[in-house]
Parts: C-alpha cells; sequence; structure tokens
C-alpha cells in the first residue's frame, strides 16, 4: 500500500450499538465516519489508527484495511498473494496468523484451502513465521471475488483496558459499558450511580471520561508489532492526553463485600480511585448521593446469570419503587434482556431501541427522563 494515501479503518462494536459508536467517533473528529454492520468506518492514516485504539472508548477492536486484489480461483489468490507488497505493512521478524472469511457469491468458497495458500505465499515470498499463537492477525475477507485485507491493530480486545485487575462472574464489557453511558446522554459532567455495581465497570467509564483518561493509556496493541508503527509519533500521542480537573464523584454499591472490595480495587489501579467510592449496601438502603443529579445506570441480574426467574420481578419492583421514591430528577438506565422485568420496575422508559449482543444473550438499555 502506498502510506500516504488514505485508507479504510473499520472500529467493531457490538451490534446494535453502531449509532452510539458513530456519535463518539464523529465527536473525536475522524474522517468521514460511516457506520455498518457491526462497526463504523473510517478514512485514515495509521497515526489514525492508534489514535482509535488509544481514545475510543465503545469501539471493541480496530481493523486496518490495507490491501485488496480480485481471485476468482486458488491459483489466482496463490499467485497474487505472492505478488502482494507484505513489507509495506508486516515485519518478517514479528509472527503472523491468517484468518479467512469467505462469501458465497465468490468462487473461491473453501476457507481452509484459501488460508493455506495466504499462509503459503507469506512464507515462501516474505519469508513470515507463522504461529497460531502469533501477536498479528491477518483478516481476509474473500467477497463477490474480492480479497480484502485487513491487520487487526489492537491484539487483545479493547474492553480489556489494561488496568482493572479483578472481574465479576457476569461483567459488563467496557465497551458496551462506555456506549451504554453515552446512550443515556452521559457526557461526563454529572455524577453517575450504579446500586448493583459489580466490578465498578460503569462507574470506572464514567469517572474515567470524567477526567478525560484515554482507555487505552495503560496496556499495549498489536500495532506496535507493524513495519509503520513510528515509536516517536506514538510516544507523543500517548503522552498529549492530559487530564481534566472535575468536582464529580461517581458511586457504587452492592449488597455483596466481595464485588465492593473489587470495584474499589479496580477504581484504584484505573486511577479514579480519589473520585469513586463504593459501599456494601442492598437496593433497598440506596439514596442519592448529596450534590448534583445525574445517572443511575445499573445491570440487574437476568437470563443465563440467575436461577429462579420469579424472584427477580420482586428485585426489580424493589428497584424501582426505591428509585421513583428517593431519585427525583435522576435518569435511569436498566440494562435487561426481558421486557417483562424492565416493567416490573414501573419505571416512565422511552421508546427502546434496538437489540445489543451481549454475553450470547441479546440485551435491551432502557432509559428514562429525569424522574418526577
Amino acid at each position: 500500500m502506498n502510506t500516504s494515501d488514505p485508507f479504510e479503518i473499520f472500529l467493531a462494536c457490538a451490534p446494535g450499538l453502531e449509532t452510539a459508536l458513530l456519535a463518539e467517533v464523529r465527536a473525536k473528529g475522524f474522517a468521514n465516519p460511516v457506520a455498518t454492520g457491526g462497526g463504523v468506518t473510517i478514512e485514515g492514516h495509521w497515526p489514525d489508527v492508534w489514535r482509535a485504539n488509544l481514545e475510543l472508548r465503545g469501539a471493541g477492536r480496530v481493523l486496518a484495511r490495507f490491501g485488496s486484489f480480485m481471485a476468482f480461483h486458488l491459483a489466482q489468490l496463490d499467485k497474487r498473494s505472492r505478488k502482494f507488497d507484505w513489507g509495506a505493512v508486516l515485519r518478517p521478524d514479528v509472527p503472523v496468523r491468517v484468518e479467512v472469511t469467505t462469501s458465497k457469491k465468490s468462487k473461491i468458497y473453501h476457507a481452509g484451502a484459501a488460508v493455506q495458500r495466504i499462509e503459503k505465499a507469506l512464507v515462501e515470498s516474505f519469508a513470515a513465521t507463522l504461529a497460531a499463537d502469533a501477536p498479528v492477525c491477518v483478516k481476509v475477507r474473500i467477497d463477490d471475488n474480492k480479497v480484502q485485507f485487513s491487520v487487526d491493530t489492537s491484539g487483545e480486545s479493547l474492553h480489556k483496558r489494561g488496568h482493572k485487575p479483578a472481574v465479576n462472574k457476569a461483567p459488563m464489557r467496557e465497551t458496551l459499558a462506555a456506549l451504554m453511558l453515552s446512550e443515556c446522554g452521559y457526557d461526563g459532567s454529572e455524577p453517575v450511580y450504579d446500586p448493583m455495581c459489580g466490578s465498578g465497570t460503569f462507574v470506572l467509564e464514567a469517572a474515567e471520561k470524567a477526567l478525560g483518561l484515554d482507555p487505552g493509556r495503560t496496556r499495549h496493541f498489536a500495532f506496535e508489532q507493524l513495519a509503520t508503527f513510528d515509536p516517536q509519533i506514538w510516544s507523543q500521542m500517548r503522552s498529549s492526553s492530559g487530564v481534566l480537573e472535575t468536582d464529580l464523584r461517581f458511586y457504587g454499591s452492592d449488597r455483596d463485600a466481595g464485588a465492593v472490595r473489587m470495584s474499589t480495587a479496580n477504581a484504584e489501579a484505573a486511577g479514579v480511585g480519589g473520585i469513586t467510592s463504593f459501599e456494601v449496601k442492598p437496593v433497598s438502603d440506596i439514596a442519592p448521593p448529596e450534590g448534583p443529579k445525574g445517572l443511575v445506570i445499573v445491570n440487574p441480574p437476568y437470563g443465563a446469570r440467575i436461577g429462579n426467574k420469579k424472584l427477580l420481578f420482586g428485585v426489580y419492583g424493589a428497584l424501582g419503587k426505591v428509585l421513583m421514591e428517593r431519585f427525583s430528577g435522576w435518569r435511569v438506565g436498566i440494562v435487561t434482556n426481558e421486557a417483562g422485568l424492565a416493567r416490573a420496575t414501573a419505571l416512565p422508559f422511552l421508546p427502546v431501541g434496538a437489540p445489543i449482543a451481549h454475553g450470547g444473550l441479546k440485551v435491551r438499555l432502557y432509559r428514562t427522563n429525569p424522574l418526577p
């Protein structure tokens, strides 16, 4: 590829949250963002790839689409793969693995055979080393006989922020939490309270955003292993993300003391311990903290996370009653996979949005305006 030309970059997210990610991408000033199935595409150069990994709270993975050609049979795929300029992006000293998806519209329909041809071309024409656990993954999509090469520039999924030591049994992914906060209108300028905080994901994401902390500030990325990487520019990019000041505080509570210990430890590790507080408290005892009104957001038990479903209607009903009685002026966001459980809260929800893929389930975010 010609490194001076802009190329397409795909920012993946959970299906159902594409419009929320699109809003974040626009706010961050990336060029030509377009929502598509399972994510958002932008145009840019390698520094844009690095910045997307560093700054975007809602993207789960960043793929750089670095080349393509037409191929109508395996022999042609083999020949054109050998002539492809792998060295423009890959380093021969860094192991690589190849993943291929094919469509029914292509004459090359056997993904396994396509992987073998591309891997052989990489080894014989570029002296690449192959490894199942390679730090660099080339993703190939063959659709309508067009072979599109992308490189996964993230490595581990971006929900793994790199500074969260403790995770509970049914965690909300950080990327989902960030986009759900945005869907509830959260922009970093109000307090957030999660009364069933688990390992603290909603609270931490809200606090980090209020302080202007980049989500990828403490971790490594696969793009650091590519030929296109510039350590000096990257170092400047990371050091230029300053910390904002805030008078806000962010709150979590849970009836499980272990969850509260986890949340507290995670907040300290993330550098937001000074503006967060967590308490052991059942939902029946929660009360709005002093100060400005804000957002209550909660991911209660549901679906495969619970045993006796009948008990849950009482839990949701109690939660709704407490919020209506005590949290006047606060907005509410509740994540669940069953409309019946949401209705059990008796909260005045706005029209519900699209289903969101989460942990093998389809969940929805139920939102309110400020409560009366």
